[in-house]
C-alpha cells in the first residue's frame, strides 16, 4: 500500500470512531500490512502535571507495562523540545529510552518509531510504533502521515472524556438535587399509584424498608425502572446510587466486565483498571433490567455476589466486596426457564426473595384516562406547544385499544397525537392509526369547538377549556378525576367561575370518560 492510500486508510478509521483506543486497535492490521509495526501505543503529554498518559495500547505493547508516567524526574525537558521539534525518531528501544525516558517501558525489546503529535505548536502527545526486527528505511520515511490522523484522534478522546466528565457531573447534581427533594424524578410522579397499581405500591411501601433484593416481573413497557426507583428513593439508601444496566443490551462475551469490572492488561483493549455496575452502585440500589438474557457463566458470577458481596474484577486476584440491593427486572417467564435449565435455578432463589408483578396496562383500564392526560401534558412541554389533554371521544379511543406496548406505548402515541395535533388539539385518531377524526363520537353541540379563523374572545375560550376538562370527566368536578384536579384549581374556586360562565356540568354526565 503506498503512503497516499496510508494516509487514506488512517484517516477513514479514525474518523469512525471517537474514542482513541478503538482505532488503535482497528488499525494495528493496517500498520503491521504497511510499516511491520506489531505494536502500538498513544501516549496524552499532560504539562500542568508532567505526565505521561497512556490512552490506548494494541499488540506487542499490549502486555508491557504501559501506565501512566510520571515523567518530571525522568526527562520531561527532552519529551518537550522533542514534540516541539516535530522529528520522528527511528531508534531501537534500548537507545529510544535513554534519548526519551519514560515514552516506553524499559521492558520493550526490538525496534521503535517515535512520532511526536502537535496541533497548531501545541504538544498533544506522543505515538510509539514497535517492531520486532528493524523497520525499514522506506517505512520510516512513510512515518510522517501518521502525525494528522493520530492528532485528531488524540484530541477527539480529550474532548469526549470531557464531555463524559460534565454529563456525570451534571447526573451527580441532578441526583443530589432529588436527594435534597427527597423526590425520585423532577415530576415525583407515578401516575396510577392510587388506581390500578394501588396494589403494587402497598407492595413497595413493604419491601422498601427491607434490604431483600426484589424482582419485578411484568411485559415490557408496564414500568419495571419506574417502580424500582420507587423502592430505591423509599428505601435507606436513598441518598445513595441508583443505577441501571440493560443485562440484554450487553454481548456475553463483556457482561463480566461491564457488572464486575476489569483491571488494565486482563485484555485487548483494556487500557485501564474500570469499576463494573457493582462496584459503581455501592451502598445504593443496583437495577438489573431484563435479567434473564444473562449467560449460564454471568449467573454462576453473580451468585457469588448476590450471597455474600464479593467477587474480583476480570484479570484481578485480589476479592473485592460491595454493599448492594439488587433489584431485578424481567418480561420472561423465569419459572418455565428454571424448568427448561436455561437458568439457574440457585439464582432465581436469590432474586425472587419478594417478587412485585406489574398489570399490563389492559388490566388496570382505569389508568388510562390519567395517564393519557399525564403524558399528553407532558409531550405539550416537552415540544413547546400549546397544552391539551385528551377529550372524552380521545378516552374512548385509547380504552378500547389492546396496548401491547403497555404504557410505553401510551406515551408514544400521545407524543405523536400532540405532534399531529401541532398544538391546537390532540389527533388521537390519527396517532392510532384509526382514520377516524378525535372527536366523531361526541355530536359539536355537546362540546363546542372553535373553528381556526374565528374571533374569539377569551371568556370564550375559557367556556370551551372547562367544557372540554367536564366532558372528560363526566362533569366530575371533585375528587382525584375531577375537572378541578385536571384545571389545579379549587373545587369552590372552578364552581364559581362555571357559574359565572353559565356551565352545567349536570349535561356532561351521560359522557364517561
Amino acid at each position: 500500500m503506498e503512503r497516499a492510500a496510508l494516509e487514506i486508510a488512517l484517516w477513514r478509521e479514525v474518523s469512525r470512531h471517537l474514542r482513541i483506543e478503538e482505532s488503535a486497535v482497528n488499525l494495528l492490521p493496517v500498520l503491521r500490512e504497511t510499516l511491520g509495526a506489531e505494536g502500538l501505543l498513544v501516549r496524552r503529554l499532560d504539562p500542568v502535571g508532567k505526565r505521561l498518559e497512556t490512552v490506548a495500547v494494541a499488540g506487542t505493547l499490549d502486555a508491557a507495562q504501559t501506565a501512566t508516567v510520571d515523567a518530571a524526574a525522568a526527562g520531561w525537558e527532552p519529551l518537550m523540545r522533542w514534540c516541539a521539534a516535530g522529528t520522528v525518531l527511528h531508534r531501537s528501544a534500548a537507545a529510544l529510552a535513554g534519548e526519551l525516558p519514560g515514552l516506553v517501558p524499559t521492558s520493550v525489546r526490538g525496534d521503535l518509531l517515535a512520532v511526536p503529535l502537535t496541533a497548531d505548536g501545541v504538544v498533544a502527545g506522543a505515538l510509539a510504533l514497535h517492531a520486532p526486527t528493524v523497520f525499514p528505511p522506506a517505512k520510516v520515511a512513510m512515518a510522517p502521515v501518521l502525525v494528522g490522523p493520530f492528532t485528531v484522534a488524540l484530541g477527539n478522546d480529550r474532548r469526549l472524556r470531557e464531555l463524559m466528565a460534565l454529563k456525570e457531573a451534571a447526573e451527580a447534581d441532578r441526583q443530589s438535587l432529588l436527594v435534597r427533594l427527597k423526590r425520585q424524578d423532577i415530576s415525583d410522579l407515578i401516575v396510577g399509584a392510587e388506581g390500578g397499581l394501588r396494589g403494587v405500591m402497598q407492595r413497595v411501601d413493604l419491601v422498601a424498608r427491607s434490604e431483600a433484593p426484589v424482582l419485578i416481573l411484568g411485559e415490557t413497557g408496564t414500568g419495571k425502572e419506574v417502580v424500582a426507583r420507587a423502592i430505591h428513593q423509599k428505601s435507606q439508601r436513598a441518598s445513595g446510587p441508583f443505577l441501571r444496566v440493560n443485562c440484554g443490551a450487553i454481548p456475553h462475551e463483556l457482561i463480566d466486565s461491564e457488572l464486575f469490572g476489569h483491571e488494565r492488561g486482563s485484555f485487548t483493549g483494556a487500557v485501564t483498571t474500570r469499576k463494573g455496575w457493582f462496584e459503581r452502585a455501592d451502598g445504593g440500589t443496583l437495577f438489573l433490567d431484563e435479567i434473564g438474557e444473562l449467560s449460564a457463566a454471568a449467573q454462576v458470577r453473580l451468585l457469588r455476589i448476590l450471597q455474600d458481596g464479593s467477587f474480583q474484577r476480570v484479570g484481578g486476584q485480589q476479592m473485592l466486596t460491595v454493599n448492594v440491593r439488587v433489584v431485578a427486572a424481567t418480561n420472561r417467564d423465569l419459572h418455565r426457564m428454571v424448568r427448561e435449565g436455561s437458568f439457574r435455578e440457585d439464582v432465581w432463589y436469590r432474586i425472587a426473595v419478594f417478587p412485585i408483578h406489574l398489570p399490563a396496562l389492559r388490566e388496570r383500564p382505569e389508568d388510562i384516562p390519567p395517564l393519557a392526560r399525564h403524558f399528553a401534558l407532558r409531550a405539550s412541554e416537552r415540544l413547546g406547544l400549546a397544552p391539551q389533554v385528551p377529550s372524552a371521544a380521545d378516552l374512548a379511543l385509547l380504552a378500547g385499544y389492546p396496548w401491547p406496548g403497555n404504557v410505553r406505548e401510551l406515551a408514544a402515541v400521545l407524543e405523536r397525537a400532540a405532534i399531529l395535533g401541532d398544538g391546537k388539539c390532540l389527533e388521537v385518531a390519527a396517532a392510532l392509526g384509526t382514520g377516524r377524526p378525535a372527536a366523531a363520537p361526541i355530536a359539536a353541540a355537546e362540546i363546542p369547538r372553535a373553528t381556526p379563523h374565528a374571533a374569539t374572545s377569551l371568556e370564550a375560550v375559557e367556556r370551551r377549556h372547562i367544557e372540554e376538562v367536564l366532558g372528560q370527566t363526566a362533569g366530575r368536578v371533585d375528587g382525584h378525576f375531577g375537572a378541578a384536579r385536571i384545571l389545579g384549581l379549587n373545587p369552590n374556586t372552578l364552581r364559581s367561575r362555571m357559574r359565572k360562565l353559565g356551565i352545567d356540568p349536570r349535561r356532561f354526565r351521560s359522557l364517561t370518560p
